[in-house]
């Protein structure tokens, strides 16, 4: 059922050796599939085939036609349409650095030759949150005193979050990719594309019972990191609902010993092991889990967040684990979507920036937001009908999910997905030719 595939990709034999930014290039155009039917694959709880990536023949490979854009450059003389944008970024801890740059590697891209929204020029108004709650209501005030931004997309935004909804209240929507909190899940004026911790996180608990046959699992965490603990907390409850016993132990950032935590949750034992981290702590577990000796990667099952630059950096290559991504995975070989989107990155992105989940998930959010816009059309663009359209919007998702269900968690209206796929990575990409085995297909949570 398993399939290996190895792929020659330009841009990771640049990303290994060098690991450092390079000047976006404009010189060349992106050359797309044929564009992708209408209909969406449905979604099961258990592992699907481990055939076709993505989304199949459903995969998102026509820009133009996603984005309901015209081919070319938007026209400069008309008026730009505003996008607000809000990101955590410029302090001690960034959820998602790279979130802005996908953002803005979008809005390049759909300016230089999707057209823009209805011929008109994208302006992506920013606002960053560093390190405060009342950040927070910055942004939001600078948004509601903008009466030309009628959306507002979110990055990856952990702090502030509070204060930025209660402050908007209502008054506009927002558009987010992954929401770093619960609080984003519940505000009736949100839509989440790709879902949020407490809802992609727990098929780990799938993916443990029906692929692993797991029946314990050590899970460690970095507890002062809010974001990160909340995704703990899901895993767990997810492991838990498919009957796998579970120990959790978090830590202090600061540590960067992890074999005493490792020891701790039990993991040299465990049938699973989960070191779920942000990119900073990567490499950290990956030597303390060396050092004990746990290496099969089978069972050491994480996110995505090492899948970038600096990982390579500090270790020389990915740490050799299973990753759970609610977005398409770079590279993956039987992913449609994934060609398009690479195309896309040599001209509008830097090779450090494109494998990174949050440029991937921020560029098709933001995709997902001008395709919304367009449907909604430059003279009727509004507050209210854009979130109405984008409420209404069920998929397939731009290098996401194959279907959406917005509203299909009571508790939580904002949540458009809580569907994973799963791989496992084998080694090259220092060689330019990474190895990803694929563990699943689209799995949901528990039932």
């Amino acid at each position: 059922m398993r399939r290996h595939h190895r792929l020659g990709l330009a841009g990771f034999a640049a990303v290994a050796a060098t690991v450092l930014a390079a000047g976006c290039s404009s010189s060349s155009s992106s050359s797309a599939p044929a564009a992708p039917t209408s209909a969406a694959a449905a979604g099961t709880s258990a592992p699907a085939s481990t055939g076709a990536g993505g989304q199949g023949a459903q995969s998102v490979t026509n820009y133009v036609t996603y984005t309901g854009g015209k081919s070319g450059p938007a026209d400069t003389s008309l008026p730009p349409v505003y996008i607000g944008y809000v990101n955590q970024q410029g302090g001690s801890t960034a959820v998602g650095l790279l979130a802005t740059a996908g953002a803005q590697m979008a809005v390049k891209y759909a300016n230089a030759e999707l057209g823009g929204v209805g011929g008109h020029p994208i302006q992506l108004v920013t606002c960053f949150i560093a390190s405060a709650e009342e950040e927070g209501t910055t942004c939001a005030q600078k948004f509601l005193a903008n009466k030309k931004v009628d959306v507002i997309a979110l990055g990856g935004v952990a702090i502030g979050v509070q204060s930025f909804f209660s402050t908007l209240h209502g008054a506009k929507p927002v558009i987010d990719g992954v929401a770093a909190t619960p609080i984003d899940t519940t505000q009736p004026n949100a839509v989440i594309l790709f879902g949020d911790a407490t809802h992609i996180l727990p098929p780990f608990g799938t993916y443990a019972k029906d692929v692993l046959h797991a029946k314990t699992a050590a899970l460690v965490y970095p507890s002062d990191n809010a974001g990160i603990a909340i995704g703990a907390a899901a895993i767990k409850q997810g492991l838990q609902a498919a009957g796998v016993a579970v120990k959790s132990v978090g830590y202090s950032e600061s540590t960067t010993d992890l074999t005493s935590v490792l020891t701790a949750a039990g993991a040299q034992t465990a049938d699973m092991v989960i070191p779920y981290s942000d990119t900073a702590g990567c490499v950290n577990l990956a030597k303390s889990l060396t050092s004990l000796g746990i290496t099969d990667s089978k069972k050491i099952v994480s996110a995505p967040l090492c899948l970038n630059g600096q990982v390579i950096s500090g270790l020389g290559d990915w740490p050799h684990w299973t990753y759970a991504i609610a977005s398409s995975l770079f590279g993956d070989p039987t992913d449609p979507g994934m060609p398009p989107y690479m195309t896309v990155a040599k001209t509008y992105s830097t090779p450090a920036n494109a494998p990174d989940p949050w440029n991937i998930v921020n560029f098709g959010q933001l995709l997902t937001t001008i395709k919304i816009m367009n449907e909604v059309g430059y003279a009727s663009l509004s507050p209210s009908a854009i979130l109405a359209k984008a409420k209404a919007f069920t998929g397939p998702q731009a290098l996401g999910a194959p279907s959406l269900a917005c509203g299909k968690y009571s508790s939580a209206p904002a949540v458009c997905n809580d569907r994973i796929q799963l791989f496992q990575y084998a080694g090259g990409v220092t060689k330019g030719r990474p190895d990803w085995v694929k563990m699943s297909g689209w799995i949901q949570p528990p039932s």
